[in-house]
């Protein structure tokens, strides 16, 4: 069985093990450490050096995206550390949710990436104060059944609201992918400026890519598996969707080269102001994911980049630029990036999300 059919079981068992409740473990492990994270990434190839100090993973548990996280922790859920995204991160510091983090504790700080330190209101605030460490980064961008689709086809993003889709596609039931597409789709590359009539365009541009929409997927498994099994043939999905199924035998391919773009996303770990755990293990974690044998899984495996340039250095310069991280300022050319947008625009988009996937 190959690294990524176990990952796809895993993750598969775990979903069906779980509730649906946004904090169901995962496994019980180290109860002094708990990781509140995005399923999938409790994989064990993540934080090596973790197991190895301590003897076992943290505790996970899981959330299905960053506002019901946010909620859920606002509400009082306790945990150490949560792998959020950087447009949530200036929401949940305002908040006060957020500890800042001691960066003279994290071993490869002075080897983040300078292209992705500099983007908007990514790790730091004007004092220098650190909250958040940038970790995994890629993109959501058109997915395709390769023996179905002719990519003449879906040159433009206007693709997912043409008619002959009709019940092949599909989107992720997150706001901040939903919105990303529909911006590019309406020629807006910097979404923190939509104007109100923008966002009409915007919102009844997914209006229209609702009618051909056959499910709003909520995580990769369930994605790969609606592609590689032939339930839809054109998603907006991040990288890993393509990479899975293709390691898995299927015809899928991601398109970077629409007329509009691509969406780009950079995501990591902040610490929780009342986390209840072991600092020591936080930090612990933290430098784990930061080796170079991570950063050779989280690019082979789930085609996403390594925010540390020194650990993406050690992976075959060969997969790094078939996976389009070779060049950062080439790879955020002709992009939204899912920068921080008002928060009274951000409520406007979760309200109008939901009207949209009701049909209204």
């Amino acid at each position: 069985m190959t690294s990524i059919t176990r990952h796809i079981v895993a993750t598969l068992g775990i979903a069906l093990a779980v509730s649906a409740s946004a904090t169901a473990i995962a496994a019980a492990e180290d109860k002094d450490l708990i990781v509140f994270d995005w399923s999938g990434y409790e994989d064990p190839a993540f934080h090596p050096g973790y197991v190895a100090k301590n003897g076992e993973s943290p505790t996970f548990t899981f959330f299905g995206d960053e506002d019901e996280a946010f909620q859920k922790i606002r509400s009082g859920f306790k945990t150490d550390l949560a792998h959020p995204c950087s447009q949530s991160v200036v929401k949940w510091r305002e908040a006060g949710l957020l500890q800042p983090l001691d960066t003279s504790k994290i071993e490869g700080w002075n080897d983040l990436n300078p292209g992705i330190m500099k983007m908007k209101d990514l790790a730091t605030t004007a004092d220098g104060t650190a909250w958040f460490l940038p970790w995994d980064w890629g993109n959501t961008l058109v997915t395709y059944n390769s023996e179905k689709v002719d990519p003449k086809d879906i040159q433009s993003l206007k693709a997912f609201a043409d008619p002959k889709f009709k019940d092949r596609v599909s989107i992720g039931d997150n706001v901040d992918d939903a919105y990303a597409l529909a911006s590019l789709a309406i020629g807006l590359t910097d979404w923190s400026q939509m104007t109100d009539v923008q966002f009409e365009e915007a919102s009844n541009f997914l209006r229209e890519v609702h009618k051909n929409v056959r499910i709003y997927w909520s995580d990769t498994t369930e994605i790969v598996q609606a592609l590689s099994g032939g339930e839809v043939d054109l998603a907006w999905a991040w990288n890993d969707a393509a990479v899975q199924s293709a390691l898995a035998g299927a015809p899928i391919k991601a398109k970077r080269d629409t007329d509009e773009g691509l969406s780009t996303w950079v995501c990591g770990y902040v610490r929780l102001k009342d986390a209840p755990g072991s600092e020591e293990k936080a930090y612990d974690f933290l430098n784990s994911i930061e080796a170079p044998e991570v950063a050779s899984f989280l690019v082979t495996d789930w085609g996403y980049g390594h925010a540390n340039a020194k650990a993406m250095a050690s992976v075959d310069p060969a997969t790094v630029e078939a996976q389009g991280y070779g060049d950062v300022d080439k790879f955020v050319d002709k992009t939204l990036f899912q920068s921080p947008v008002p928060a009274e625009l951000k409520q406007k988009m979760i309200a109008e999300f939901e009207k949209i996937k009701a049909g209204y």
